[in-house]
């Protein structure tokens, strides 16, 4: 199907239509049936949920989530599908059911590694929200597991499964710009404060203690659930990962590197005072040898944009440049900045949009990750590899806290004679609830 089309048919999702249309025997045979369930359904898993069940021979059987109000988020979502969805709270118990082939995490990103873990230990392929793990040790570990357990693990870092975007990685491959050895991404925002939390009573409609899983147990307070976990560095892993990782990914991509050789990372929370730990200012380097480097800039709380966009990257050649404006487009200019090509975006970039920023161009991943399942694909973004860019973010967060540029193994990315930066590498957890690889 032309891409154009998919989109358009795309755009028909919420009224409850098709997205594409297979004969009724062949790939749309019911032995081909793709049975997922969704963990995480308020916000962005609601998302995931409505898209899946509008994919050809895919089904919705089951939703999990801890908090009845998300459990009708979901419920809704789903209102026009043939088959109404088993509702599970706990994600052990939905994970012993034998009859789904896929589990979907939107979940918070503390719930990331552990669950998808769970997942293929119970023999289900997984689709895991970016980041993939709440700290650098969970991404290895989801690497291992991707290969221990013979199951396929997607990172939902969308771009790489746009067909604009892999025609441009083939031209830059093909010397469209030269060499490329530089790339700058950006990220901006206008969120507010979430002023100082107050220590209450868990609502009625919250099971707090599935909420926090594997993380060691804290007091509930107001300004934590639904979306502010993001900004606090128990349970979440600031700008950088939350939407850092979508441009940094493609930043590296382009480039063809792996591990960085040296991290810096400047900034903090410099708009309100609050609660929120993590940088809303951020500006990051990645040295990759001294042949190429990235630099990342995000501004949580202002909203003013880089090249007109509020989010993009921009790979730079000694023959040229490709700027891409935070969706499915991008230009390429000649050295000396004439325009010698441009593909214009299918669909609007929205970088504040909490559920999709990218519209209706995610159902690439999504058919990717299906039609994998199916054998008639591979991976656009295995886990072992989308773990490479949200280590990335890792060590930059990792060097805003120390307060220390770090220098890093190039085979792997560790950290190099730095005890307590690499005590960041990974995380302590709750008892009995530490992800483990049989």
């Amino acid at each position: 199907m032309k891409r154009r089309n998919f989109i358009k048919n795309a755009s028909l999702a919420s009224a409850g239509l098709t997205i594409i249309n297979f004969p009724l025997f062949g790939k749309n045979a019911p032995s081909n049936k793709v049975i997922v369930a969704v963990m995480g359904v308020n916000s962005r898993g609601n998302y995931l949920a409505k898209c899946y069940s509008q994919l050809s021979n895919v089904e919705v059987a089951y939703i999990c989530d801890v908090e009845d109000k998300a459990i009708q988020n979901g419920l809704d979502a789903l209102k026009d599908v043939p088959r109404k969805p088993t509702v599970y709270k706990d994600i052990r118990k939905l994970l012993e059911q034998k009859d789904f082939d896929a589990l979907l995490i939107a979940a918070p990103d503390h719930w990331h590694a552990p669950a998808a873990i769970m997942g293929v230990q119970h023999n289900k392929h997984v689709y895991v929200e970016k980041p993939c793990g709440q700290n650098p040790h969970e991404g290895e570990l989801l690497a291992q597991a991707l290969h221990k357990y013979g199951k396929h693990i997607q990172m939902g870092n969308q771009r790489r499964s746009m067909p604009t975007l892999i025609e441009a990685v083939k031209q830059v491959r093909d010397g469209a710009i030269g060499n490329p050895y530089f790339a700058k991404a950006w990220y901006a925002n206008n969120r507010k404060s979430i002023g100082y939390g107050k220590k209450i009573a868990v609502p009625s409609t919250l099971d707090f203690e599935l909420w926090q899983g594997p993380a060691p147990r804290r007091d509930y307070q107001d300004n934590l659930v639904h979306y502010n976990w993001h900004w606090f560095w128990h349970w979440g892993t600031g700008e950088a990962c939350n939407n850092g990782t979508h441009e940094v990914d493609c930043c590296r991509w382009f480039l063809g590197v792996d591990y960085p050789t040296k991290v810096v990372s400047a900034g903090g929370r410099y708009a309100f005072k609050d609660d929120w730990q993590t940088p809303d200012t951020q500006v990051a380097s990645f040295e990759f040898g001294d042949a190429k480097s990235i630099s990342w800039e995000s501004r949580s709380c202002n909203i003013f944009p880089v090249e007109g966009a509020g989010r993009g990257f921009i790979i730079y050649g000694d023959k040229g440049s490709l700027v891409n404006l935070g969706g499915g487009d991008y230009k390429i200019y000649d050295e000396k900045n004439k325009l010698v090509k441009e593909v214009k975006p299918e669909t609007a970039a929205d970088p504040t949009n909490p559920i999709s920023a990218t519209g209706n161009l995610d159902l690439y991943h999504f058919e990717n990750f299906v039609k994998t399942i199916r054998g008639e694909a591979t991976l656009n973004s295995p886990v072992d590899e989308a773990q490479k860019s949200v280590l990335l973010c890792h060590l930059a967060n990792i060097s805003q806290r120390t307060g220390r540029a770090l220098h890093c193994d190039s085979s792997n990315g560790h950290i190099l004679n730095d005890d307590g930066a690499m005590k960041l590498w990974r995380r302590e957890y709750e008892n009995g609830w530490e992800p483990v690889l049989s």
